[in-house]
Parts: structure tokens; sequence; C-alpha cells
């Protein structure tokens, strides 16, 4: 039995004798030969097969899913992408050439022992694919089981809010690299991996930002420069853009996201445009950050029932299913968002934050942003392993942070769905960065990040709202802990500094320090808007 199986509790009915086929060639559309690993259970003759497609290796620990599947009866065709893993052609970061699934369907269909039947599985990069496989019409597939990846790269991955998410693509650069580098000696392997965050840090601060990956892995990377040398609203990203294939996707799909993944609102957006096509869907939220929900057993679990129901013609596993933190529990929806009351709190000029609006003038809260000392964060939704919920209070120490938090709770406060912010803010130079962060405060003092989001503006103006989409969630605030709000102008790594100077990101040299003022008096009430539970006070 696979070490999945027994870790999460998924055993199979019957335990199938699992043999293996190594480096089977197969020609994409345009002669290029992709390698692949074929499982299959010994004693089924024509199985249904799950299509997995990596550009991160095979003959590794990711080894460990395509067995458990076929234990349970499955073939599975796992295969690396071009330019990956011993496959010819070249690797070009997030841009999926249309012949390596072109020439894989067609090998497929004239093998022998592939019986009619396909399904798809993976997670991050390998649910990225399965959008760009709906590119064309495929009547054997019957479900997409998709985790941790949108139909879109740039949206929330690498432009969320308009700012740069340089941490997370540079976590990225590094991590293929590391990949791509050959085999390491054990020693090696170890000192790569302890200095993998300090050699990170440092890139990340690199000058101009186009010598970053050079500063990070000695060698310019091209499909980072593409990145960081074409805005959110530049052309070049529709090569990364599968939103138009929603139509192509097969009958049954499984969407997997975290609280703390990136990916999370675009993924959302893709349940919706799902639905409408009249596809069955589910979706599963659960407390994890990107990839890891593939490891716990509820979400390992909740894949495997729908992975069976679509393949083995039972009833589809549907509907909206998601973990509400600080509860700790899971809970069943009818669909996403689920009702909710948007409700304001109030930032008020002494720190408060309230559901009493604003009664009079007052001062404005102010601060200095320091690109050459950019604003720090900690976890979130962040590329590493420090994702997720961590202790904020020496980052609100800050002088460049403001926080506005509430009195201790004397209910609990339920909020399923989207949250936002609406600031009133004035800054001394056009080009600035305004994030917000929503973090739970426990009586200890322990400030707990839930969620964030960030809004880069580049036009001059007085005071003007700023409108900040942060990421969803679904959580309840206990009695006596509090809520709090943090504002700043930079979550740096997580999201590039902005310079201030409205030069092109790639080439600028020079920092520009910004002084920002944040209005909460009667006629610009700033606010947090919470989606209050239903019967919530």
């Amino acid at each position: 039995m696979t070490l999945l199986s027994r870790l999460y509790g998924v055993r199979p009915a019957i335990r199938h004798p699992v043999r293996v086929r190594r480096n089977v060639e197969i020609p994409a559309a345009d002669g290029v030969r992709l390698l692949a690993t074929h499982y299959y259970p010994a004693d089924v003759d024509r199985p249904p097969l799950v299509l997995l497609r990596s550009p991160y290796g095979r003959g590794n620990a990711l080894d460990q899913l395509p067995k458990l599947l076929a234990e349970r009866g499955y073939q599975v065709l796992y295969q690396s992408l071009r330019g990956t893993a011993g496959s010819g052609g070249r690797f070009d970061g997030f841009v999926i050439d249309s012949a390596d699934a072109d020439g894989t369907l067609s090998w497929l269909r004239a093998q022998p022992w592939f019986g009619g039947v396909l399904a798809t599985w993976g997670a991050s990069y390998l649910g990225f694919v399965q959008w760009e496989l709906a590119a064309r019409h495929i009547p054997e597939w019957k479900i997409a089981v998709i985790q941790d990846a949108p139909s879109a790269f740039a949206e929330h991955f690498m432009y969320p809010g308009g700012a740069f998410a340089l941490g997370n693509a540079l976590g990225w650069v590094q991590l293929v690299d590391t990949m791509f580098s050959g085999n390491f000696s054990l020693p090696q392997q170890l000192l790569a991996t302890l200095t993998a965050g300090r050699k990170l840090r440092r890139a990340t601060l690199t000058l101009p930002l186009e010598r970053a990956d050079r500063a990070l892995t000695g060698h310019q990377v091209s499909w980072f420069q593409e990145w960081i040398s074409n805005g959110p609203d530049q052309t070049s990203w529709a090569r990364m853009d599968h939103r138009a294939n929603v139509e192509r996707m097969p009958p049954r799909v499984h969407l997997q996201g975290g609280w703390y993944d990136f990916f999370l609102p675009s993924m959302l957006a893709d349940h919706t445009r799902l639905l409408a096509t009249g596809r069955e869907v589910r979706l599963l939220v659960g407390p994890w950050g990107h990839g890891r929900g593939l490891y716990t057993r509820d979400g390992m679990k909740d894949a495997l029932a729908a992975l069976d129901a679509a393949l083995l013609d039972r009833d589809a596993l549907t509907g909206v299913r998601v973990f509400v933190a600080g509860a700790n529990r899971w809970l069943d929806l009818p669909g996403w968002p689920p009702a909710h009351r948007p409700t304001p709190w109030y930032l008020h000029p002494d720190k408060r934050l309230s559901l009493e609006e604003p009664q009079h003038d007052a001062d404005p809260s102010r601060y200095r942003y320091d690109p050459g000392d950019p604003t720090p964060t900690v976890g979130g939704t962040a590329v590493s392993r420090s994702a997720g919920p961590k202790d904020n209070r020496a980052i609100e120490a800050r002088a460049d942070v403001l926080t506005f938090t509430t009195a201790p709770l004397t209910d609990d406060v339920e909020v399923i769905g989207p949250v936002r912010v609406r600031l009133h803010a004035r800054s001394s130079i056009p080009h600035v960065d305004y994030f917000a962060r929503l973090c739970d405060v426990t009586p200890r003092g322990r400030s707990l990040n839930l969620c964030d989001g960030i809004v880069r503006l580049n036009q001059p103006g007085d005071t003007r709202p700023v409108d900040i989409e942060l990421w969803p969630l679904a959580h309840r605030f206990v009695r006596g802990h509090r809520i709090r709000l943090q504002v700043s102008s930079g979550a740096h790594p997580r999201y590039g500094r902005n310079p201030g100077t409205g030069q092109p990101l790639a080439t600028t040299r020079e920092l520009r320090t910004s002084d920002h003022e944040i209005f909460h008096d009667l006629d610009h009430p700033s606010a947090l808007w919470l989606p209050l539970s239903p019967g919530a006070s």
C-alpha cells in the first residue's frame, strides 16, 4: 500500500497490484519526444486513465500519487512537459506548447491498453495545464481534478491589484532553477536548502529589478524577463490565459483551493464560469496554503470521491464545502459566495475599529513609506512554506504600519465571503501602493493574519478613495478576540516595493520616499467591509 494511502486513510476497497513502465516516449505534434511513466493495475483490463502532466520531474516524492491511483484500479500516465525531466524541447515558464497535448492525445488513442475513459488530476502547474488541455474538444474526458490552479495566470499571481508579486515570482524561479540544475549530491542539496531563503531575500532587493533573476540563479531567465517587462494590461499575457476554454472542460470538475493560496480568487471566478456552462462542479476550500490541500486527509478524500464518482458512473459530488477557521469546522454551502450582509467597520483616529460611524472631523493618521527600507510581511499567500497565519506584532510595531482594532468582542462574529476595504487617502506622490491586512487578535495579543490585498495607484490627485479587494475568507472571530486591520504601503517581498517614480519596474534604479494620510472623519469614512453571516448581530 502506498505511503499516501496509509497516511490519509484512503485505503482502496480492493488493492490492485501495480506495474510500472518507465521512460515511455510520446511524440508531440511537432515531433518533440516527451517522456512519461505509465502506472497500471496488473489485474484490470483497459481501466480508466488519469493523465498528469508536470514540469516537476518524475522519480521523486510526487510519484506517490500515481501509485495511489493505480492501486485503486486506475491507469496513470505521468508525463513530463517539454524541456523538463528528459523531455525534448524548451520549457517556457507558464506558456504551454499546444503540440504537447495534441500529440499526447493522438498517441494515447492509438494505444491498445487505453479504454477510452480519461480523467486529469493535478495541483498548481499540474492543474494549470488542464485548462490549456481544454483548448480542444476531448470526448473521452470525464472529470478534471484541479487544485490551486486558475485558468488565467497573470491576474492574481503576477499582478494582483496591479502590484508585481515579486516574492512569489522569484520563489518559483528559484524552485524551477534548482530542479533544472541537474543531480546534486546530498551535501549540495543541504547547502542549497540552507542558503535559499537568504539568496531569495537578497535578490528581491536588486536594482534594477531586471537583474534579480541573475542575482538569484547566476543567469538570465527568459520568462522572468517577460514577466517583469510586461505590465498587467499587456497582450503578452494572453498566451497564459485559458479562460475561453471553459466551454470545453469535461462535464465534471473538482476545484480545490486554500484560504492562504494566491490563486484562490481566480479559482472562485473559474467556479462561477463553470457553473454558468451547466457543468457539475465541486468546490472545496480548506485552511491551507498553496499545494498543501492534496496532502491532507480532507483534501485527498474529497478529490478521490469526485474521481471515483465520475469514472465509476456514480452520482456527481457537487456543491461547496469550506473550512471555517476559528470555529474549526467544515461547512457545506449552497453556493459561493453564500448569502451574507456586507457590513462596514469604520476606522477611527484613536486606532479603533468599530461599527460606529465617524461623528466629527478628525486629523488623519499618518505614516511615511521608504522603499529603501520596505515594509515587510509575514505569512499570507506566499509561495514558500512560510505561507499561512503568522504573528504580525513585530510588523505592526513599525512606524510605517497603521493598525485599527476593535474592543474585545462580546459575541462571536462569523464572516464568510468577499472582503474589501475603502480608504480615503492622500499621498505626497502619485505612484504609491496601499496594502490592507485583516487579523484576528487573541486575548494574549497575538495578531494572526487572515487575508489581505493590495492596490497600486499611478494617478495624481488630492484626497482620493482607495478600494482594495482582499482575499475571501471563512472565519469566526470568537468572543474575547479582537478584529484588527493593518494599513501600509508595502508587503515586501510578497509584493515588490513600489519605487515611487512611475518609471518601468524592470529598469528603474531610483527609490522615492512618500508621506501618507489616511482619513477617517465624517466626510471621509474609511472602512473595512466584512461579509457577516445571516443572523449575525
